[in-house]
């Protein structure tokens, strides 16, 4: 499972930010033989994160060892960027701190080198709008956990050179990933805008009392999410014939929530601090050893999932 070593004439990356997308951002570049420089203002490579890259390590099936070519600094004016092949930013989701640190980048990393924004939410034509070099600088979109999620969307900016977006997805596909080319910097950009779509209804049915939250999972889970590992929404239309899709949208598309706002139950359950996990209580009880529990048999089935994609996408 490990990935093949990039061909890229500098196997330097820098990325920006050790939380837990950074450190697993880190550890995809690492398991691939590059060299990684970590940039972290709060305390550098402590010893929780050298922990979580070590395990990302572990899962990929790639040398935990090779954590010894990570070295983290506190400042960005203390990386060599001139060795580097790319950048990564995956500060924490702020505009104003990510405008700050592109500002510095701008003036920091030689020209020729691409630089990427994990952003989530933000736009990187926003994140980069006062920088004199944003043609090189374009959105790299990870999903947590990005060790094991082989899926990374390549974002073109409104300013974005489509050369750079190139030399992105090859990076991404020299180091085991599977990038997701997004022509067009809107909200979202696809994978997020397709996800929240579903989020919307799966959020209305509760609203109305059509299902609880554990049946809403199940359903996902257990018939048509259970699908997706194979085919993708599209390709399993056309196994199934496009004309059962048009007729289908015509009978359900008019009762299907259209709402612009945020789930009622959403807006109350935040509003009560029951955010899940993170505040042991969501739809469900979270104490730490069901969080523990649930968090390992995840990772354990996205591990178990990665591999049946592999061994498809070599068929």
């Amino acid at each position: 499972m490990t990935p093949a070593r990039s061909e890229q004439a500098a196997d330097h990356a820098v990325v920006i930010g050790l939380g837990l997308m950074g450190c697993d951002i880190a550890a995809i570049f690492l398991a691939g033989g590059w060299r990684v420089t970590a940039v972290e203002p709060a305390g550098g490579l402590a010893p929780e994160r050298h922990t979580r890259v070590r395990t990302s390590l572990a899962q990929l099936e790639a040398d935990p060892d090779a954590v010894a070519a990570l070295t983290a600094v506190e400042r960005l004016d203390a990386v060599d960027f001139t060795s580097s092949g790319v950048v990564v930013e995956a500060a924490p989701e702020r505009l104003d701190l990510k405008r700050a640190i592109f500002a510095e980048l701008d003036r920091l990393v030689p020209p020729h080198v691409p630089v990427a924004s994990n952003a989530s939410g933000f736009r990187i034509t926003d994140i980069a709008r006062d920088c004199a070099t944003r043609a090189r600088m374009a959105n790299l979109h990870f999903f947590l956990p990005a060790h094991l999620v082989p899926g990374v969307e390549v974002v073109q900016g409104e300013h974005t050179d489509p050369a750079v977006c190139d030399r992105l997805a090859a990076i991404m596909t020299a180091l085991g990933r599977k990038p997701i080319r997004v022509a067009r910097d809107v909200p979202g950009f696809l994978a997020n805008r397709i996800q929240h779509a579903l989020m919307r209804e799966a959020f209305a049915v509760i609203d109305q009392g059509l299902a609880t939250a554990e049946d809403v999972d199940a359903a996902v889970r257990y018939a048509f999410g259970f699908r997706y590992i194979a085919a993708g929404p599209i390709l399993q239309k056309e196994l199934a014939g496009l004309e059962t899709q048009l007729a289908a949208a015509r009978t359900i598309y008019p009762s299907l929530c259209n709402d612009t706002t945020p789930s009622p139950t959403l807006e109350r359950l935040v509003a009560e601090g029951r955010l899940g996990a993170k505040s042991g209580r969501g739809f469900r009880d979270w104490p730490p050893e069901t969080v523990a529990r649930e968090r390992d048999r995840y990772e354990r089935t996205l591990l178990a999932a990665l591999r049946l994609l592999r061994e498809a996408d070599r068929d």
